[in-house]
This record gives structure tokens, C-alpha cells and sequence, in this order.
């Protein structure tokens, strides 16, 4: 597979149906968006592996949206990465960061990505516009990675049986001066959303908030969605980044013998949502004291996106933030 090739099947969603399982789901691979937005910071490597599993997972819930909106996955907790931020806006930008520890993280060397988060909560934003309520939802991190943190909020929220696999990982690719090492990221994503009304009973999980002392009936998990979880477990770190690999071909690995089915792909784009309109009205919802106090030696206010990393250099009058008279 030559080069041309291998790039257009990188940055890109493909959902997909198996019929015979009652399963939905996606798939995502990730190349130059992802290595655009973890090389641009120069993160240390487990923070960048981390980032990499973040921006996988919220492309693979914020494709799903069926209206133009913006999905954002969030993290706020005590660990070395204190917080992790993911914007995916219909229908296909992407933008991300991280904010962490770096002396500590350089000190503890190579951590996993559940150690690097440590405790706190993981929130999943959906924004609908300015004229729709937003929603909400939280799950609890302690100690766990991204994939379960995924796999309980579909217990607790949506109460559908759900799996995700998650993959990060750099790869070698032909450059003008040699090789150079690249981000990668990928994932998949498998819902079971059966239609019959004898499959539906079957797919009933544990209310959760049952009273004290109330007997709760335990229903069989579906053969046919335990045969899917299974298969989509089978899958390995370096089938959902290697570049040689496209995304029909580990479907059909996976689902060949029950029958899968493509949709078609939907692009992803690195794109940041900054612009110097947004930086002007951000800086205005200051106090003039507080806008003052910003002019750099200068003369000026300089403003640095934590997305994608644009200085802007913003004139004091522009903002009404000229100096206090003497």
C-alpha cells in the first residue's frame, strides 16, 4: 500500500452493522490529526498516550451525534494529568489538550494511563446549540483507564451494552530526512441494540438504585451479544493502529462469518475552533483592572490557545485596556 493511499484511509469513522448479532458500532482510525495535536505540545510519551486514548474515545461517542452540535470529553481529577479536554464539533473538527504535572510525570517515567488520571471524574458534554438545554454525564475515575471509564458510563447512563477498545501508538513513517517516528490512534466501538421484543427483555441491566433489601432478578446476557463483546475483545493494540490495516479489513476480521455492513465513512479533521473575534470577546468579559494588569512589557496583551498553541497579540485599545493615567 503506498503512501497516497495509506493517508486517505487515516482520519476517518466508519460505522458499521452486523444484523445477525443486533450489534451497531464505529470504528476510528487516527493518523495526522492525532499526531498534529500530540506533537504540537511536545508531551512527555505516556501523556501523549493518554491524550491519544481520549481523542479516540470522543471521536467514537461524538460521531454518533445526529444533529449539528459539539461533544466534549473531559477529565478533572488528582493525578499527574489533572485534566484532559476533547472538543469534537459536527461534522468532523477535533481539537485537544492536556494539562499536567510535568516534573512530576518526567520523575514517575513511564506510567499507565489509569495511574496518570488517579481519581476524580470523567464528563461527557453534548451541546446542541444556544437555543437547546445541554446534557450531562458523569463517571466516577478511581483508578481505572478510559475503556472502563466508557464501559461504566454506559452501564450507569445510557444502559446499553456497550465495548470499546482503545489504541495508541507511534509508528515509523518515510520522511525527506529518514524516517521519523508518528502518532496513531484508533479505536472501536460496539452497541447491542437488538429489535426484537424477546431480545430487548433480555438486554435489561441492574437498575442500580434499587431500595435496601429488594430482590433484583438477574437476566441472561444474549447470545448473541456476548458472542459480539467476545470478538470485539479479540481485538489487539496494533490492529487498531497499524497503518497497513484498514478499518473494513478488521471488520471483516472480526464479523465475517455473521455478515457485517459499512455505512459510509465520515471524515476527521484537526481543526481548532480559536480565532481572534473569540479571543477579543474573552478578553472584554474581564474587569478593566484585570485587562490591565495583562499588557506585557510590550505594550501589548498576548494570548497563547491551549488547543493548538496560536499566539495572539492583542492591542490594550482593542479591549478597552489602556493604561490608568498618570
Amino acid at each position: 500500500m503506498n503512501d497516497d493511499v495509506r493517508a486517505s484511509l487515516d482520519d476517518r469513522i466508519l460505522p458499521f452493522a452486523v444484523d445477525a448479532l443486533d450489534v451497531r458500532g464505529r470504528t476510528v482510525r487516527l493518523g495526522p490529526a492525532v499526531n498534529a495535536m500530540l506533537s504540537r505540545h511536545d508531551y512527555p510519551h505516556a501523556v501523549s498516550r493518554l491524550l491519544g486514548e481520549a481523542i479516540a474515545l470522543a471521536v467514537l461517542l461524538g460521531s454518533s451525534l445526529k444533529f449539528d452540535g459539539r461533544f466534549q470529553l473531559q477529565t478533572k481529577t488528582d493525578g499527574l494529568v489533572d485534566m484532559l479536554v476533547v472538543d469534537f464539533e459536527m461534522p468532523e473538527s477535533v481539537r485537544a489538550y492536556a494539562r499536567f504535572d510535568a516534573e512530576a510525570v518526567a520523575a514517575a517515567g513511564e506510567l499507565t494511563p489509569a495511574a496518570l488520571l488517579g481519581s476524580g471524574h470523567l464528563g461527557f458534554t453534548i451541546d446542541q446549540g444556544a437555543t437547546m438545554s445541554r446534557y450531562q454525564g458523569i463517571v466516577a475515575l478511581d483508578g481505572q483507564g478510559l475503556e472502563e471509564a466508557a464501559h461504566q458510563y454506559f452501564r450507569q447512563s445510557e444502559q446499553i451494552p456497550t465495548r470499546v477498545r482503545l489504541a495508541v501508538g507511534e509508528v515509523l513513517a518515510p520522511g525527506g530526512d529518514g524516517a521519523k517516528r508518528e502518532w496513531r490512534a484508533g479505536g472501536v466501538l460496539v452497541q447491542f441494540i437488538p429489535t426484537s421484543p424477546d431480545r430487548m427483555r433480555l438486554a435489561d441491566l441492574h437498575p442500580g438504585d434499587a431500595p435496601e433489601g429488594a430482590t433484583i432478578l438477574s437476566a441472561q446476557e444474549d447470545d448473541a451479544w456476548m458472542e459480539a463483546r467476545a470478538l470485539v475483545e479479540t481485538v489487539e493494540d496494533h490492529e487498531l493502529v497499524d497503518p497497513q490495516l484498514t478499518s473494513e479489513e478488521l471488520l471483516f476480521r472480526l464479523f465475517h462469518e455473521r455478515g457485517v455492513k459499512a455505512f459510509e465513512e465520515q471524515s476527521v479533521v484537526e481543526r481548532c475552533r480559536c480565532s481572534r473575534e473569540r479571543i477579543l470577546g474573552m478578553l472584554k468579559s474581564f474587569a478593566p483592572e484585570e485587562r490591565r494588569a495583562m499588557i506585557g512589557d510590550d505594550g501589548r496583551i498576548g494570548v497563547t490557545c491551549e488547543f493548538c498553541s496560536t499566539r495572539y497579540h492583542v492591542g490594550p485599545e482593542e479591549v478597552g485596556a489602556e493604561p490608568a493615567a498618570d
